[in-house]
């Protein structure tokens, strides 16, 4: 049989929107009334620690009691969520009398209204229902919303009106894995008309594009060839004033040594407006994927993530290297792989223990991966000795010796 309901979007702005029961159900359904801007309350002797946060936060008020008879006076809608049957019995029965739309959690055909799996792209907001089978909802609201985000599934939006400047996206890719990408990095990539791209950005994606997508490479090989940062700038402007939506794929997070914020800086004087979309970085990524977690509970209280594109004593050098070595936490170091000799002696020669663990971690995220532990007064000869290439993340301090325990 065809689901019966009728689906509708209701505007809940501003409306006194009752929720009843303080547990889980609530804490899902809660983010999206306040999203909404519904006048939330919440009836509920107790609460989950995530919900009475929303308290704290003045995103809704609790009223710390049970339902009482009259609880949906005025009110627009009305969710029963407790763990007792017979309350939500109770509150549906007075919801009818009170002509009010009501979701019951534990039965939910008995109620008047159901929620629907429900998903957002990019100004669009669809919900799926499936007669009684939420988890086939859900399961038809994800497939949609992956074919949305890869553009297997369009979304009807309209071209760009001729003579408009879309601009610039800067999209950080995350550490290589193409699934680390965030949503809305893959949504406007979908999208694009134009696609600059760096060498550590998941490549992947790239196969993903339509085909008439411009691929510009400004791939940046260390310590080999490289694209100069004035072309990339220049060629970011150049097809943004051509009314061509351009995104700047980065891999990591385009603020975190990625020189994302020159790129910003020359776009905004040349008056081209720039959409920032964060990436998840690889400094701490990559360790965790290695299982290397870069601060832990009484190990360390404190991470710096630290430049190796110029060496200690360098004239360029902005790092404090003796300061680093007095430290008992955690430096992450990126792009240091081609002078690690002279930052473990720098370290070695400050102060820091030798017995000091290191990991490195080559090509994190990705199917060549691979983790070498080490100690600060061996990990040179480690290092070379098992051929260890950039791109790799090192982890120098106490939380590089930790390891998950094997179950045998």
């Amino acid at each position: 049989m065809d689901d019966p309901h009728y689906l509708s979007g209701l505007r809940l702005t501003g409306r006194r929107v009752v929720l009843f029961g303080g547990g889980s159900v609530a804490q899902r359904r809660l983010p999206r009334l306040i999203g909404a801007g519904a006048r939330v309350e919440l009836v509920s002797p107790h609460t989950t620690p995530s919900v009475q946060g929303m308290v704290d936060a003045g995103e809704l008020v609790w009223h710390e009691r049970r339902y009482t008879e009259g609880d949906l006076k005025d009110a627009w809608y009305a969710l029963a969520c407790t763990n007792d049957p017979s309350v939500n019995a109770e509150i549906c029965a007075e919801a009818e009398r009170e002509r009010v739309f009501c979701v019951r959690a534990d039965e939910g055909e008995s109620g008047s209204a159901v929620t629907p799996a429900s998903g957002r792209h990019g100004g669009l907001l669809f919900g799926v229902l499936s007669g009684g089978e939420p988890l086939r909802s859900a399961a038809v609201r994800d497939s949609m919303l992956d074919g949305l985000h890869n553009g297997t599934i369009e979304d009807g939006r309209q071209p760009h009106p001729e003579g408009s400047l879309p601009g610039v996206a800067l999209v950080g890719g995350g550490p290589g894995d193409p699934e680390l990408i965030t949503v809305r990095g893959r949504r406007l990539l979908s999208r694009a008309d134009v696609v600059v791209v760096d060498r550590l950005a998941p490549r992947e994606l790239l196969d993903e594009l339509a085909p008439e997508v411009e691929i510009v490479d400004a791939a940046k090989i260390p310590y080999g060839r490289a694209a100069s940062q004035d072309v990339i700038n220049s060629t970011l402007i150049e097809r943004a004033k051509e009314g061509k939506f351009v995104v700047r794929l980065k891999g990591g997070d385009p603020y975190l040594f990625g020189r994302g914020f020159e790129e910003v800086l020359a776009c905004a004087e040349a008056g081209v407006p720039v959409t920032m979309v964060p990436g998840i970085t690889s400094a701490f990524a990559v360790p965790a994927v290695a299982d290397v977690p870069v601060t832990h509970r009484g190990v360390a209280h404190e991470v710096v993530v630290v430049s190796g594109h110029v060496a200690p004593g360098d004239d360029r050098s902005l790092v404090d290297w003796e300061l680093l070595a007095r430290m008992r936490g955690t430096i992450v170091l990126m792009m240091g792989v081609e002078r690690l000799p002279q930052f473990a002696k720098a370290l070695l020669d400050g102060g820091r223990p030798s017995d000091t663990p290191v990991a490195i971690i080559e090509d994190g995220t990705m199917r060549t991966q691979r983790a070498l532990r080490s100690t600060l007064d061996t990990v040179v000869t480690d290092a070379a000795a098992s051929g260890v290439r950039p791109p790799a993340i090192i982890v120098i301090g106490p939380v590089a010796g930790l390891a998950p325990v094997q179950s045998s």
